[in-house]
């Protein structure tokens, strides 16, 4: 994770298919940042399928890279001029690693999940209030569903 690399679809999947049969997620549970490839959206829908589940809705925060860029590189400079610790994966050349995981691995989800009309883009790029509120009214309208 360190160098911008994504855990093993086996680690993940195993660690998603214990949380969700937790009493805590009995009457739904949002998955963040899961599934993050082909292998692992086929395996979550199985997972689901076992326990008589469907997914509602997939959200896709729309944002900039080089902007995301940015803010990795703000936040690193503000950490350490508040004399915190950086963390390892805030520097360029690991989001930039991170971003090209992204593309190669989790950017095909978009289609997938397009296709399956699940697909719900969401401003990434708009102020946290913004970005909440669209968040939730997708929640609240695929629940309705």
């Amino acid at each position: 994770m360190d160098a911008g690399e994504l855990v093993s679809d086996a680690i993940v999947n195993a660690i998603v298919a214990e949380r969700i049969d937790e009493p805590d997620c009995a009457k739904g549970f949002i998955l963040d940042g899961y599934p993050r490839t082909l292998a692992q959206a086929d395996a979550v829908e199985a997972m689901l399928a076992e326990r008589g589940l469907k997914l509602d809705a997939v959200v896709e925060l729309v944002v900039d890279d080089k902007a995301l860029v940015g803010r990795i590189v703000k936040r690193a400079k503000d950490a350490e001029a508040a004399g915190q610790p950086v963390r390892k994966d805030d520097n360029p050349e690991v989001f930039e690693e991170r971003l090209r995981e992204y593309y190669k691995k989790t950017a095909p989800l978009i289609g997938y999940y397009h296709a399956k009309g699940m697909l719900k883009g969401v401003d990434g790029m708009a102020d946290i209030d913004a970005v909440t509120a669209q968040i939730e009214a997708v929640l609240v309208s695929a629940v309705r569903k």
